[in-house]
């Protein structure tokens, strides 16, 4: 598979209501680029692919809109809405903040968050200018899986989310 069918590919699993055999997504993490920490810093919103992972669904429980890398020292992992729809920083579900690192996964060096208070990395991927494809790796899980798939998509700057005003909660 090449970048072409990786991204269109990307897009219709993305789109897809129902479970996304992970064997799939691995193919298509294969043939997308790295990216680099100082590329990825913005605010982004998330979404998960539903690959039967035991935290399929649990993000979203907790309001979980998406990641806020201000810079590779400043991570906001766990960007949630309250109830009432204001973005904050949850610091407990994810215990603590994080950080981005260049960190080797799958033979490839990539753009990887590493959380502060837990032994969890998120590694990326570049699907387009917009787009990052995500695996969570946790301590303890084998090399071939489960992993939790899931994607960001950039916010662009003037988007009025009050996150990049620094209106955290």
């Amino acid at each position: 598979m090449d970048s072409l069918e990786a991204r269109a590919r990307f897009q219709e699993l993305r789109e897809k209501d129902g479970p996304v055999d992970a064997r799939e997504l691995d193919t298509i993490w294969v043939a997308l680029a790295t990216v680099r920490p100082e590329d990825i810093l913005g605010e982004w919103k998330g979404g998960e692919f539903n690959t039967g992972h035991p935290l399929n669904g649990e993000l979203e429980k907790a309001g979980w809109y998406g990641k806020t890398f201000t810079s590779v020292h400043d991570v906001k992992p766990l960007m949630c809405r309250d109830a009432a729809g204001r973005l904050y920083s949850n610091r407990e579900l994810g215990k603590g903040e994080a950080s981005l690192w260049t960190v080797e996964f799958r033979g490839e060096t990539t753009a990887t968050m590493v959380y502060d208070g837990q032994p969890v990395f998120d590694h990326f991927k570049q699907v387009d200018d917009t787009t990052l494809m995500g695996i969570m790796h946790a301590k303890g899980v084998p090399e071939e899986g489960p992993f939790y798939y899931f994607f960001l998509e950039r916010v662009p700057a003037a988007a009025g989310t009050g996150a990049h005003a620094g209106e955290y909660a």
